[in-house]
C-alpha cells in the first residue's frame, strides 16, 4: 500500500485537500501528482462537499515537483518522461476546471508548480510569511504546464517577468499583481481561509458551478450573437430552476434560502 501524500479532510461539506509531505516541503512527485489528482476527483464527485479548500502541510505550503523525482526522470525514455509531465498537466487542468469553489491557503514556499496550484484555485489566502517563486530558468527548465494558468490569472507581461527572473515574490506583491486575493498575519490565516469559506456558502451550489462553466465559455468565446444568446438562456434557465425560484422566494419573504439551512450554510456574519 503507497504511503499517503495527499489526505482528504472533511469538516460538514468542506473538504480540505491537503499535501503531506512536510518532510520534503510537500514537493509534487509522481505519486503525489497522482493522488491529488485522484482526490480532487473523489470530492468532486462527493455530493456532499461544497467547498474545497487546498493546503500544505507543516511550514511550506508546496515546494514544487521534487527535484529528485524529475532527475530521475530526465534519465527516463521519452515516453515515460512525456507520460510524467502530462500527469501533471491533466492534475492541474481538474484542478482549474473542478465543478465547485476552491481555496487555497498558502503559507510558507509555493514554489514552482506549487504556484500553478495557486494559479488555478478560484480564491487564495496568503500568510505574510508567504513566498512565491518559479525558479525552472535557474534549473535549465521551464515553467511549461503551469503557464497557462499563470498567464490567464496575472496577464501575460507579469506572468513574463517572474518567469523569466525567477525573482522571490513576497505575499504582499503577490496580491498586487493577482496571484493572491488576501494577505493576513499567520495566527489569522485559518480563521481568514474560514470567513472566505462561509461567504461562498452563501451561494447556491448549482449558481456557483454554473458560474465557473460561464466563466471559462466567456474567456474563450468572441462576443457574438452566439455568445449572447448562450448566457442569455442560461439566464432563462436559471431563473426556472429549483436553486434560482427558492432564492427569489426566500429573498422576497425576507428568509435565508434552504442551501444557507443545510449542513454547513454560510455564518450569519457572512449575511449582506
Amino acid at each position: 500500500m503507497s504511503t499517503a501524500h495527499v489526505r482528504l479532510e472533511r469538516d460538514a461539506c468542506v473538504a480540505t485537500v491537503r499535501l503531506a509531505r512536510p518532510g520534503v516541503r510537500n514537493a509534487l512527485d509522481d505519486e503525489t501528482v497522482g493522488q491529488l489528482h485522484r482526490t480532487l476527483d473523489a470530492a468532486g464527485r462527493d455530493p456532499r462537499v461544497r467547498i474545497v479548500k487546498l493546503a500544505g502541510e507543516g511550514s511550506c505550503f508546496c515546494a514544487g515537483v521534487d527535484l529528485r523525482s524529475m532527475h530521475q526522470m530526465g534519465r527516463a525514455s521519452a515516453a515515460e518522461n512525456l507520460a510524467s509531465s502530462l500527469r501533471f498537466s491533466r492534475m492541474l487542468a481538474a484542478l482549474h476546471a473542478f465543478p465547485k469553489p476552491t481555496v487555497a491557503v498558502v503559507q510558507g514556499a509555493a514554489v514552482g508548480g506549487g504556484v500553478g496550484l495557486v494559479a488555478c484555485c478560484d480564491f487564495s489566502v496568503a500568510s505574510t510569511s508567504a513566498f512565491f517563486r518559479l525558479s525552472e530558468v535557474r534549473l535549465g527548465l521551464v515553467p511549461a504546464m503551469v503557464s497557462p494558468y499563470l498567464v490567464e490569472a496575472l496577464g501575460a507581461r507579469a506572468a513574463r517577468r517572474i518567469m523569466l527572473s525567477a525573482e522571490r515574490v513576497d505575499a504582499e506583491r503577490a496580491r498586487e499583481i493577482g496571484l493572491v486575493d488576501e494577505v493576513v498575519p499567520p495566527a489569522e490565516l485559518q480563521a481568514r481561509a474560514r470567513e472566505v469559506v462561509d461567504r461562498l456558502l452563501l451561494g447556491a451550489p448549482g449558481a456557483l458551478a454554473a458560474c465557473k462553466r460561464l466563466v471559462r465559455e466567456v474567456a474563450e468565446s468572441p462576443l457574438d450573437a452566439a455568445i449572447h444568446e448562450r448566457t442569455a438562456k442560461l439566464l432563462a434557465t436559471r431563473r426556472a430552476s429549483e436553486e434560482g425560484q427558492e432564492g427569489v422566494r426566500a429573498f422576497l419573504n425576507k428568509r435565508r434560502p434552504a442551501w444557507t439551512m443545510a449542513e454547513c450554510g454560510g455564518s450569519e456574519e457572512c449575511q449582506d
